[in-house]
């Protein structure tokens, strides 16, 4: 636009508005060069050249703010639902898990030992004591041999032993030697007696006899009364002596019984003690005693051992009387009863038996159940033998079970995957169970028959509730 020069009139140059700011630019320029920067830039700057316009600023922040709120509003929105959704079911490997199939039918309720061994029966030990304090002279039979009863197993020695038996003998002979001469002696002394008794025995009955013949005579007239019963008193005067010497010979002879009695008795007091000395002498000799297996000792004797009265020098054992000691949970052993029928696995052979004894005591969480053997013993079945034993507690008719689980116990809730129908898939499913058995567990809620889950341990997926089987 042409400004119209200055030269032609003050009135026209000051009508025209642009040609009226020329003068203001000019002055504005001029200020530049002489060194106003302040004020070259403020008047230079849009907001001083623009028109203030307070309501579309305030269009401008509502609208700003609109946007921020919906756009708040949708990551809360989408936050929620990404909270809300599931993880991907994460994938399993089929080979990893056992599976097992639910059926109904009869289950037998049984208990399994942790560990078990062959031990001999309290009828089939023979333990061989020393009879004296003697020495180890000899070792004929080594532990594992088989033995009868005369076999030998070893030599021991006692000197003092054979002193005392020699005396013993001695002794022996003496007494008996005593016991003929005070049977002798009282014989002779019986014979004395009995002669006595004798002579009066024989004047009583030639008293008696006068007596008879004077009565008689008397009676005739023949003798006076004087004379009969003077013979009279003579006859009964040797009854009565001749009473007396017989009862004499009655205690006599009773003494004498009791006196050799007595002899008698010592003499039985010295046989004894040589039957004693011989029996300790010839179990010098130790033998077997029955027909067995030599057992080891806890502590074996060496050659030139010095042993005591009484010390265990020798232990035989019968092979065809052992029973299994089985270690029971305790917690398994409150169900056990006296009778129960068992099962013992040899590793050669199972052998059928039942429960003859509940240990009271506990040890190390466990309880010892023994049981006696019913069949015939396997090859190889030898005292501290390894065995594992099952016993039947209880037997349950028409009932759904599966196996057992390799976590859980009986009598609970437990948490298994059940199989898809395709068996691509499974689904945790909460499961009722209730007597557990040594393989198998009784279901009682959350599973039907021909249902299959999974049976090993899946407790890496506790967080999740379905898993894919690859």
């Amino acid at each position: 636009m042409h400004c119209p020069n200055s030269n032609s009139g003050p009135a026209k140059s000051a009508s025209h508005p642009v040609c009226r700011s020329i003068p203001r630019v000019e002055s504005f320029l001029f200020s530049i060069r002489i060194g106003e920067p302040i004020l070259a830039s403020y008047v230079l700057s849009p907001e001083a050249m623009d028109i203030a316009r307070p309501d579309l600023m305030r269009k401008k922040r509502r609208r700003t703010l609109l946007w921020s709120g919906a756009a708040v509003l949708l990551v809360a929105v989408l936050a929620v639902i990404v909270s809300r959704l599931k993880p991907a079911a994460p994938d399993v490997d089929r080979s990893t898990i056992w599976t097992d199939t639910v059926k109904r039918g009869d289950l037998t309720i049984q208990v399994r030992s942790s560990t078990g061994t062959l031990v001999p029966r309290e009828d089939s030990i023979q333990l061989i004591p020393a009879e004296t304090d003697a020495t180890v002279v000899r070792i004929r039979v080594l532990p594992g041999a088989k033995v009868t009863p005369d076999t030998i197993l070893m030599d021991l020695s006692d000197p003092e032993l054979q002193q005392q038996l020699l005396n013993a003998q001695l002794g022996l002979k003496a007494a008996e030697a005593d016991y003929k001469s005070t049977q002798a002696t009282l014989e002779s002394a019986l014979m004395d007696k009995k002669t006595a008794a004798a002579q009066v025995d024989s004047d009583y009955t030639q008293d008696q006899l006068q007596a008879q013949t004077d009565k008689a005579l008397f009676d005739l007239g023949v003798i006076s009364g004087l004379a009969y019963n003077k013979s009279k008193d003579t006859a009964e005067q040797l009854a009565t002596q001749h009473q007396i010497t017989q009862q004499q010979l009655d205690v006599n002879q009773k003494a004498i019984e009791v006196q050799l009695a007595s002899q008698q008795t010592k003499i039985d007091q010295a046989r004894a003690l040589l039957a004693l000395y011989q029996r300790q002498s010839a179990a010098l000799e130790v033998r077997a005693g029955i027909t067995g297996e030599l057992a080891p000792l806890p502590t074996p004797l060496q050659v030139g051992q010095h042993v005591t009265a009484g010390t265990s020098v020798a232990e035989v054992i019968q092979l065809d009387k052992l029973k299994a000691a089985l270690q029971i949970a305790e917690t398994q052993a409150r169900d056990i009863q006296i009778g129960q029928p068992a099962e013992i696995d040899t590793h050669n052979g199972i052998i059928p038996g039942h429960v003859t004894r509940i240990d009271p005591a506990v040890l190390n969480g466990t309880r010892t159940v023994d049981v006696s053997l019913d069949g015939a013993l396997p090859p190889g079945a030898v005292p501290q033998l390894s065995v594992d034993g099952t016993i039947d507690l209880a037997h349950l008719n028409d009932v759904l079970y599966v196996g057992r689980p390799a976590l859980g116990n009986e009598n609970s809730t437990l948490s298994l995957f059940k199989l898809d129908a395709d068996g691509k898939g499974a689904t945790r499913v909460p499961v009722k169970v209730g007597r557990a058995s040594v393989n198998n567990i009784q279901v009682l809620e959350g599973l039907k028959d021909g249902d299959t889950v999974i049976l090993s341990d899946m407790s890496r997926w506790d967080n999740v509730d379905r898993i894919r089987l690859n």
